[in-house]
């Protein structure tokens, strides 16, 4: 079921939008060469604790997870693009990670990522990371009230075949509110003018992911990260957004 949310709620969810964003800003600036994927988890967990907020990932176990996620940050490196479970890894210098996050602040969720490279960059890396982060732009600027959902679809699509990226729809956008997960689902492609009316108080997660050389996914033996199937890399870049009547609000916008 879709909700509307009051503009008195939406402040509300902005403020979980703050905190989520200080968390992954924090994230980005220690995700560097060394560094264990555990300890960033760590760092997401005191932060979690500090502020008082909820992890909306600890418990988490939907019918595709394995087991509860167990963690409260997603931390997906190179081939890994989706629901990386953090393990006892080092950074190395090169490597790309995809850091989500997202977490319950007075009873409201935010939810957003980011992806950043560790040390030296490769052209192709930057370019992907690039690509995404263009297709979260367009999209945002395609939630127009009055409009649809398909038209934020058709916005990321159309950044990501400009530039030779294929697209995978199993996995995209969705509903914010009191929970992570909810209506309307927002797929990575579609035909603008379809789909869900953008109306006022709605509250979605807008979440384009690329893979460098194909749109095929795999799930790794820990049950939770979603691989490239063969093996390229992958970028992840994600906001929670609020439709209004002035048009689109990102919730979760980083410092």
């Amino acid at each position: 079921m879709i909700e509307l949310r009051t503009p008195a709620e939406i402040e509300k969810l902005r403020a979980a939008g703050v905190f989520v964003g200080e968390v992954l800003t924090e994230l980005a600036e220690q995700a560097a060469v060394g560094v264990n994927l555990l300890k960033l988890d760590r760092i997401a967990h005191d932060m979690i604790r500090t502020r008082g907020a909820e992890s909306c990932y600890i418990d988490y176990h939907p019918s595709f997870g394995a087991s509860p996620f167990g963690k409260v940050l997603c931390t997906s490196v190179n081939d890994a693009v989706l629901h990386g479970l953090p393990h006892d890894y080092r950074l190395a210098d090169g490597d790309m990670v995809s850091l989500d996050f997202a977490a319950s602040v007075d009873g409201w969720v935010s939810d957003s990522a980011i992806t950043v490279i560790v040390g030296t960059p490769r052209p192709q890396d930057a370019q992907l990371i690039d690509t995404t982060t263009r297709a979260l732009t367009a999209a945002i600027n395609a939630a127009q009230p009055g409009g649809r959902i398909g038209d934020i679809s058709a916005a990321i699509a159309a950044v990501a075949l400009a530039d030779g990226y294929s697209i995978n729809t199993e996995f995209g956008g969705h509903g914010v509110g009191r929970t992570m997960h909810g209506d309307p689902h927002v797929p990575n492609n579609g035909r603008a003018g379809r789909g869900v009316h953008l109306d006022p108080g709605l509250v979605i997660a807008i979440e384009p992911w690329f893979l460098e050389t194909t749109n095929k996914i795999v799930t790794d033996r820990d049950g939770w990260t979603l691989r490239s199937a063969d093996g390229s890399r992958g970028a992840h870049m994600e906001h929670t957004i609020a439709i209004t009547a002035d048009g689109p609000l990102v919730l979760s916008a980083r410092a």
